[in-house]
This record gives C-alpha cells, structure tokens and sequence, in this order.
C-alpha cells in the first residue's frame, strides 16, 4: 500500500535532473547507479544532508510513520514504485516484499547498507519476509545500533 513515508531533506531540489545528467554523461556513475541504485559520491546530496545520513537522522521523522501504522521499526526499507518494479529476482520478491510492512531499520541496514548491490538488498528484503521472527527483529534492533553508532555503510 503506498504512504508518504517521512524523512529530512538530504537532497537538492533539483535532484532527479542532477542525476539525469550525471547519468547521461558518467559511465562510471551510470554502472555505479545501475549496480547498487546508490551512489557514493551523489551529488544530489547536500552537505548538511551527508550529516544528516550518515547518523542516519535523516530516518527519525519516520517514527510518525511507525505510529500511523505505515511502517514497522523493522522490516524492509520503504521503496518507490520505480524501484519496486524491480523486485522481480526471483519472481516471488516483490510478492515477499508487498507482504510486510516497509520498517525504519532492516536486513539491508545491518548487513552492509550501500556497501551492498541492489540485488543482494532485494534477496535480503525477500529472505526477512520469507522467514520474519520476533527473534530476527530483536537482532537487527540491536545491530543498528552499531551501525548507527559507527556510521557503518552510510552515505
């Protein structure tokens, strides 16, 4: 079910032009966006917005979004549509990832975060759906906190 799902803004305005262009005329960029669907150097992101992500408070107004019923604390990561229409590896992905409530933290945050491919979020977004446990949830809650704390894999 779509929401508005809360954050800071980290971004320029004129962000989706600025990646446009980078992609249009970076090919390292464009393999680096095609792999991971982030990049490391963005520079869409604006100064105080890399703070804001790399302490990951960028993510607090999405606690709103957990008291609304949105989201989970954990879960997969809100999506957009764009972006969920490519959950299709394996087939079942997207059917997985539709199954549970989008969480502010997840198996992607505590298993490597940017560092990762987009693939290798989408099998970790599909494996917590299919196997979702009050015991898995208690594990990426007390990971994040060290990742949060050691800013690992922020960008």
């Amino acid at each position: 079910m779509p929401f508005t799902c809360l954050k800071f803004r980290t971004m320029r305005v004129d962000g989706d032009a600025v990646l446009a262009e980078l992609l249009a005329t970076d090919t390292v960029a464009r393999k680096e966006w095609n792999a991971n669907r982030k990049l490391i150097h963005d520079p869409r992101v604006t100064p105080f917005g890399r703070l804001l992500r790399s302490t990951s408070l960028d993510e607090l107004p999405q606690l709103l979004n957990v008291l609304r019923g949105d989201m989970s604390l954990v879960g997969p990561r809100p999506v957009t549509q764009n972006e969920l229409d490519l959950y299709y590896e394996p087939d079942c992905a997207r059917l997985a990832y539709l199954s549970v409530r989008p969480g502010i933290t997840g198996p992607w945050q505590v298993g490597g975060r940017s560092e990762l491919s987009y693939p290798k979020r989408v099998a970790l977004d599909h494996q917590y759906a299919e196997q979702q446990s009050l015991r898995t949830d208690m594990l990426i809650l007390f990971r994040t906190i060290n990742v949060v704390m050691r800013r690992t894999g922020a960008h």
